[in-house]
């Protein structure tokens, strides 16, 4: 009996090139083997090879990375009058003080709320994947294709620091440099993209599909 869905086209032996969209032949249903695309000559297989656990790993080195993100200095000036060491919730609450509070949303949203988000986000993709749940499956696709669509978007801070570093730098105002926070938020992002680079939402229609050929 095939591991895959009769309805499937992986049970006919038909994978989806993730190259360049081809639909292939592939040369077996048996786990692991996998095709070539006639087309761009990319390796092909009816599921990614351990795509839910590198997800795993990716997402959890993202979460132990969060924290520290969020806690230590994401940029530090020197000017004459001393140095300050500015977090993300620091320039949130300054910015909002300071009466830019359409900025400060920007940035408390951008830099705060969607990482979290991603980081849960993923965290119910993989919980409901392996659990073989068949609730609003799709809902969850349309959740993944989200978050592939907004991932490099979470990178404002770490471009706002690189701009600031360029002008101070080339004006002579002052120094500044990237603090700790950047090199973790920066890995939160990247981890959360390749977590959700190496997730199959495939998966999320192998439990729905199955249930389907039993019932026939």
């Amino acid at each position: 009996m095939s591991r895959y869905p009769l309805s499937s086209a992986a049970a006919r032996g038909w994978w989806h090139c993730g190259a360049c969209g081809l639909l292939c032949r592939g040369v077996s249903e048996k786990r692991g083997a996998a095709a070539v695309c006639p087309r761009c000559g990319a390796e092909v297989r009816a599921r990614k090879k351990r795509s839910v656990e590198y997800a795993w790993a990716f997402l959890l080195a993202a979460i132990i990375c969060y924290l520290p993100a969020n806690l230590l200095p994401i940029m530090e000036t020197a000017m004459l009058s001393g140095t300050q060491n500015d977090t993300i919730m620091s320039g949130v609450v300054f910015l909002w003080q300071s009466g830019s509070w359409p900025l400060a949303l920007v940035v408390f949203i951008a830099s705060v709320l969607v990482p979290l988000l991603k980081i849960l986000a993923m965290l119910l993709l993989l919980i409901t994947v392996q659990c073989r749940s068949r609730w609003a499956p799709r809902q969850r696709t349309r959740l993944y294709r989200l978050l592939e669509t907004i991932g490099p978007w979470s990178m404002l801070d770490i471009y706002v620091v690189a701009l600031l570093v360029s002008l101070v730098q080339l004006q002579s105002l002052a120094s500044i440099k990237a603090g700790p926070g950047a090199m973790a938020f920066g890995a939160v992002v990247v981890l959360t993209m390749l977590s959700a680079m190496c997730f199959d939402p495939r998966l999320i229609w192998d439990p729905i599909e199955e249930n389907d050929d039993r019932q026939a």
